[in-house]
This record gives C-alpha cells, structure tokens and sequence, in this order.
C-alpha cells in the first residue's frame, strides 16, 4: 500500500475528491469509509455490489452515515448494460429500441422510471445517457446502446433521456464525448482513432452532445478517442483543446467532466493509471472514474499520491486540481437540494420527487394502459417481418452467442427461451458460439442444431449478425435444412431478415426477449 501522504490537508481532500471509486462486496469496506471521512465525495458501484434493491439500499445509507452529500455512481443504461439488474436482465429495452421507436415521451417516461428506481435505492449519480451516434455498422462496443445513426435523432431522445432522469432526482451524465460512434475499435482493449474532418464531427458527432448540454445535462463523459481532426496528439480524455476549448468553451458545458474508466486499456498501455489521471484532470477533466475492474485501497492511495505529487512538480496546477474538486462538490449538493425537494411537504421546483412515474405517452403502445413502461417501449420496438404463423407448441431455441464487450458483460442473461418456457412450457435451448467455427464446421454446427431440436420448430436467435460471418453462415445453412425456423435478431438490426418469422427487437434485455416471446407464442 502506498504510504507516501498521510493526513487530510486541503490538496490531499482535493486529490481524493476528483476520484470515482469502485469496491468489492455489497456492503462498504472499511477503508472506503475512511477514506470518505478524509474527503472522498464519490463512490462507484458495479454488478459485483449489488444483490437485492433492499441491500443496495442499505448500503448507500452506511455509505452517507460517513457524508450525506456522498455522490454514489451507477453505470445504468438500462438495455443491455445494467447493474441493477445485472443478473436477471433489464427491466428497460435500451436505447436502440426507444430510438427505433421515436418517442420522445416514452423514452422521457422510461429514463424518468429508471431514474426512481436508482434514487430510490439512494443513487444520485448515473453514467448514462450513451448519447454516441452509431455511424459505424460495425461499432464492437456501442451497437444497441446507442439510439441509432441518425444525429438528429440520437440528439432529441439524449435530451429526453436527460430530462426523464433528472426529474427523477438523478445526475446524467451523456456519454462518450466527443462520440465513439465511429469507431471500429473497444476503447476498453486499445485505442481507437477517428479520422474525420471538423464538419462531420460538428453535424454528427457532436450534435447529441449540444442537445444534452441545453437539456441540462449535470455531467457529460469523456471518451479514450484519438480524433486527429480536434488533437493529433492526445485521446479526449487527455485534450485540453477537447475538454476545455470544445466541451467547455465553444458548447458551454458548465457541469462535470467525468472520464470514462481510467483502467481501460486505452489509456492504461499507453499513459498508465497515474500518469493518465493527472494529465485528465490538467486537461479539463473533474471526476476519474476508476474501478470498473479490481478496485482497493491501494489503487485509490496511488491515484490521490499521483494527483498530489503533480500539482508539487508543477505538472497540475493546483488552483486546476482545486476546481475539479468544486465541480464534484457542487453536482453533490445539487443531489441533497434535490433530495430535500422530494422529503413530504417540500415546496421546490429544482427537482422532481422520485416517487410514482406517471405520464401520458403519445402514440399507441397496443398494450394494457397499467403495463410496465420498459415492457411498453420493448413492445413497441419489435418489428415482425414474413409469413410464418406465431406457435403453439414448444420450440427448440438455438441461441448463437457473440462474445459479449466489457461495458454489457457476460454475468447478465439474454435471449428469448426463459420466457418461452413460461409462454411454450416444455420448450428447450442451447448455446453455440463461434468457437473451433470456420466455412468447414458450418455444416457440423448445424447438424448439432438440427440433432437438438428434433422435429421441433427451431428458434435461432442471433445478435449482430451483420457483424458475425460465422454466424451468419450457421443460420443460413439451418435455414436451408429447416424453412420453418424463427429468427430472433436481439442487436442491431442490419442483415437482410431470413426466416419464416424475423423479429427484430433491437435490444437483447430481458424485456426485449419478453416482447419476441409473446410473438413468437403469438400473446402479442
């Protein structure tokens, strides 16, 4: 453990501040409560922290015992990437299907809902809205999470988004600026780089950043991008000409600048931990965001031990460091002033109290007027292509299984078959991946496919299959050996449709495979 600092003057509180760490264990450690009481104002939580509402609950109120404007951060998209619900899959069908579905009041409705659920558990602070324009087909890391390609659009539903949650109580935060929209590479393995001239940037990239910014936006994310176009010399994270000249100066963003994890590849290979926090926090950045891996004690005493020995060597200037530390500090108190408009008899306007969602949706949702808001917008998304008749009787699911990116994991369930099984009782599923698959094997995987099923109906769900050529090959050649197959494709929606049924549900969370199940059954 480092032992180079030791006390809590006021450049060591500073340093601690601008840090947003993670833990293990769904109750707090000691030594984050110490560190809390010697001026660490954020927490971060993960899947890994989280069992029950009831005891993320519990642990947000030990947490604030030790500071009550504690800023406590949650990476909750909804969609694919959740952490409330990290091991059932989401309550919410993500953006790609709230944007296929374009309206505003329901994607407001939906953030609004996820939002009271958080403030509800006690977080104050959420990682989301991905406000990244999806320009790239081929994105390994963004797909579904974003709200599509069109700027125009990502931009209206980000200011929605924005909207929705905050009036529930909670800190946004768009993300990635300044857009991994067009990248072919996950920041979380290396570097990626965007070679695009300023015009495209200004009227695609950019665009959702400036609605989220006059929506309110309390903070906004960086990327680890490399745009030669803005910096040739440093990703986003590191750019004062990004994060001071573009997000602060020319879009007036006057909130926090968190990055995005500190641990990524992107920045780790290239700057390492330390070096890369205090060129973040010298470039503009207020918050750090770290621990999405393991996280300790150690690594929060190193980055503290860094930030202060680089405002000592005249790397940080310390009036720099000092206001990174305000800017968490007042995004803090906004959550208390917040969270005081929501106690019983508060009379404010600065906030919403996260109590009952209640809204009017526009549109027609063909649904029950009480049903779930994220089980609304999850139906609502399905697009249903070709002539097959819905069934009744159980299937065989085949689920074709991509490996997962980081930022969704692969702890969290997807697919169609649990509620299938609930719909269909009987029906039956297997995984198959592309491991040991090359144009040889296609006709073995195949066989094993036709082999389970039996004379059942098969229902091949897939996921970006535009993006998989083997699995694109599998469900081609299983097509050709069985007509009758039901293709559920839960990414993003590319590849030609094939199937006798193709269901598009443009999100792979647990509502999402609600939505296809009642198709599939014919309950729709």
């Amino acid at each position: 453990m480092t032992t180079l600092l030791t006390g809590t003057d006021t450049l060591t509180r500073d340093a601690l501040a601008v840090l947003q760490p993670g833990f293990a264990g769904d109750t707090a450690p000691d030594w984050v409560l110490r560190r809390i009481g010697e001026g660490l104002s954020s927490v971060a939580l993960f899947g890994r922290n989280i069992r029950t509402p009831e005891q993320i609950s519990a642990l947000t109120a030990q947490l604030r015992a030790e500071r009550d404007d504690l800023l406590v951060a949650i990476d909750e998209e909804g969609g694919d990437v959740t952490r409330l619900e990290v091991r059932h899959g989401s309550s919410f069908p993500g953006n790609y299907a709230l944007g296929t579905v374009d309206d505003l009041d329901l994607t407001r409705a939906v953030a609004r809902e996820l939002g009271r659920r958080l403030a509800a558990c006690g977080v104050n602070f959420n990682w989301a809205p991905s406000a990244d324009v999806n320009s790239n087909r081929n994105n390994p890391v963004i797909g579904v999470r974003s709200f599509g390609a069109d700027p125009d659009l990502v931009a209206r539903h980000t200011a929605a988004y924005v909207d929705g949650l905050q009036s529930a109580g909670v800190a946004a935060c768009a993300k990635h600026f300044p857009g991994h929209g067009d990248t072919a590479v996950d920041s979380h393995h290396a570097m990626p780089r965007i070679d695009v001239d300023l015009d495209t940037l200004h009227a695609r990239d950019l665009l959702p950043f400036r609605a989220a910014v006059a929506a309110g936006s309390k903070a906004v994310m960086s990327a680890h991008i490399l745009l030669p176009a803005l910096d040739p010399n440093r990703p986003a994270t590191l750019s004062p000409q990004i994060l001071l000249g573009l997000l602060r100066e020319e879009l007036g963003f006057d909130g926090l600048i968190v990055t995005d994890g500190m641990d990524m590849e992107a920045i780790v290979a290239t700057y390492g931990i330390e070096r890369g926090t205090a060129l973040a926090i010298a470039a503009g950045a207020d918050a750090i965001c770290v621990g999405g891996g393991p996280s300790d004690e150690g690594t929060v005493l190193r980055l503290r031990d860094a930030l202060v020995a680089a405002v000592r060597d005249g790397e940080l200037p310390e009036e720099r460091l000092a206001d990174a530390a305000a800017r968490v500090r007042a995004l803090a108190d906004w959550t208390v002033r917040v969270r005081g408009a929501a106690e019983p008899g508060a009379d404010s306007q600065e906030g919403t109290a996260p109590g009952t969602t209640s809204v009017t949706l526009s549109g027609s949702s063909g649904v029950a007027a009480d049903a779930p808001v994220g089980l609304v917008a999850a139906r609502r998304a399905v697009r249903v292509t070709g002539t097959g008749k819905p069934l009744d009787e159980a299937p065989y699911v085949a689920a074709f299984t991509p490996m997962a990116n980081i930022a969704v994991g692969d702890e969290t369930p997807w697919g169609v078959a649990p509620e299938l099984e609930r719909l269909l009782p009987g029906t039956e599923t297997g995984a198959y991946n592309s491991a040991g698959i090359d144009g040889t094997d296609t006709a073995a995987l195949t066989g094993k496919v036709l082999a389970a099923a039996g004379d059942r109906v098969i229902v091949a769900v897939v996921r970006d299959l535009h993006r998989h050529a083997w699995m694109a090959d599998a469900l081609d050649a299983l097509l050709a050996a069985r007509p009758t197959t039901v293709v559920v494709e839960m990414g993003v929606n590319e590849a030609e449709p094939r199937g006798a049924l193709h269901i598009a549900t443009h999100g792979a969370a647990r509502v999402c495979g609600t939505a296809a199940a009642e198709v599939i059954a014919g309950r729709a």
